[in-house]
């Protein structure tokens, strides 16, 4: 039977409407039309952004004379200083207003993008990518929030899952247009792949919500600056420990990380507006999605750096077939989270969530396994069932942790769903590149751990829901 998409959330029970009080009922028409096309661009921006280089890594290698897994880096490093950023950004948001971030965020980004067509070093390479990552950083950590304040209450799933089309139609797009530029110009330009979507999304930005800033609140520099340096520590130190000719200085860094990141904790936790959002963290249905949502997108990006190696080097396929093999997962995305989307706002979240982890661990079991020469089709068929688990997870997973959180508190819950995503797929793009430099990227392990973290995912779902019904209980 269907039944309310939040039933598995503090305080609600089956049957109670999602819509509360202090939610507002998002923008009039037309308004909301021009900021929805506004906020899909932005985002279709920074999918693209973030997935279109995945096929130009071997390319880009062999050019700048680097080995494979010092490539993963052109990932890594735009991921890592997303993570880095968006916390930080964040809750700067909330203090001179979320539209006015996000758009600067995507001048940044522009110009950041602007200065890819002149690199030709891999070091001016990571440099440039920190300036578009920056500016991503900025968009992003209040995107979420922009959302929440564009659509009604009762609808924001479905206004998630059209958000989704938007995201998946990206990521369908970018390994083919990779694989094309790739091929027929310079690597270069697919790192200015998707400015003209920050252009245009920027020419109807006054649509976005109106910004109101929260003047009263004090900036948060020590905090902010200190998330961002665990974070450094902790990512930073395990891709140092991975590729650095001396590998100690990593692993110290690593140590460095934990105990920084348990300190800002135990610092963020006396604080009323924490940056490192603790109060939401500590809320079973908050901190057990945001760790699901770590392992899924961990899992889901560990697969999609692994098979353009594995494609070119083990298949022996050309960049722009490596694009159209890959194509199948974001395709079938692309269908199946605006229906996730639908479902959440009338279906329980784990439920939706776990039976899309059981779809993807059979997809990513049928992937490890798969024969050397299994053939496009028998890659296709995989990918898609792959994919169709994961478009039913994240959506529904996505849409608790923005709707259940306080209102004053939705960039900080924007920020931390950000945050997961970002983590998860930065720590699969490290996994993976440890793997390449060990010699074990190429055979079924990355897909076997992907698997495995699938797992993880649905069981943060189930602990989460039997957590918070158990609360809920009566005596």
């Amino acid at each position: 039977m269907l039944r309310n998409a939040d039933a598995d959330s503090p305080g609600n029970t089956p049957g109670t409407s999602v819509v509360r009080a202090n939610d507002t009922d998002g923008l009039p028409m037309p308004r909301r039309v021009w900021a929805i096309i506004a906020i899909s661009f932005g985002s279709a921006l920074f999918v693209l952004d973030g997935s279109v280089a995945n096929v130009a890594l071997p390319t880009i290698a062999r050019e700048l004379g680097v080995t494979d897994g010092a490539a993963t880096n052109v990932v890594t490093v735009y991921q890592l200083v997303l993570v880095m950023a968006l916390l930080p950004f964040a809750s700067m948001g909330d203090r001179i207003g979320q539209r006015t971030l996000y758009q600067a965020g995507q001048w940044i980004f522009l110009v950041a993008s602007a200065l890819t067509l002149f690199v030709g070093d891999f070091g001016w390479l990571l440099v440039a990518r920190t300036g578009q990552a920056i500016g991503a950083g900025m968009a992003l950590s209040v995107s979420a929030a922009i959302l929440r304040d564009i659509y009604p209450a009762k609808s924001l799933g479905s206004g998630l899952g059209i958000n989704s089309v938007i995201v998946a139609s990206s990521g369908a797009l970018a390994p083919t247009l990779g694989g094309f530029l790739v091929q027929h110009l310079s690597w270069q330009w697919v790192f200015v792949a998707g400015a003209p979507m920050a252009a245009l999304s920027l020419l109807v930005g006054r649509s976005l919500p109106d910004p109101v800033p929260h003047r009263e609140r004090n900036p948060e520099w020590i905090s902010g600056i200190w998330s961002a340096v665990s974070m450094l520590l902790l990512i930073g130190g395990l891709q140092w420990a991975t590729h650095g000719a001396v590998r100690w200085p990593g692993y110290v860094a690593v140590v460095a990380g934990v105990v920084s990141t348990v300190l800002l904790v135990l610092r963020e936790r006396r604080r009323q507006n924490p940056v490192v959002p603790v109060d939401l963290i500590a809320q079973p249905v908050l901190g057990f999605s945001a760790l699901a949502a770590i392992a899924a997108f961990m899992a889901s990006a560990a697969l999609m750096i692994t098979l353009p190696f594995v494609f070119q080097q083990s298949y022996h396929y050309q960049p722009s077939e490596v694009g159209l093999l890959l194509l199948p997962y974001p395709l079938t995305m692309l269908f199946v989270s605006p229906f996730a989307g639908w479902l959440s706002d009338r279906v329980d979240a784990t439920k939706l969530g776990v039976t899309g982890m059981v779809i993807a661990i059979i997809g990513l079991t049928l992937l490890a396994l798969m024969r050397s020469d299994p053939g496009p089709f028998g890659i296709c068929w995989r990918l898609g069932l792959t994919a169709l688990g994961f478009g039913l997870f994240f959506s529904p997973n996505s849409r608790l942790i923005i709707s259940r959180a306080p209102k004053d508190r939705s960039a900080a819950a924007g920020g931390l769903l950000s945050t997961a995503r970002m983590v998860g797929r930065t720590l699969g793009a490290v996994m993976v590149g440890m793997l390449l430099a060990g010699g074990m990227g190429m055979g079924p392990l990355p897909m076997a751990l992907s698997a495995g973290l699938a797992v993880l995912a649905a069981l943060c779902s189930m602990v989460r829901f039997r957590a918070v019904h158990k609360a809920d209980a009566p005596g």
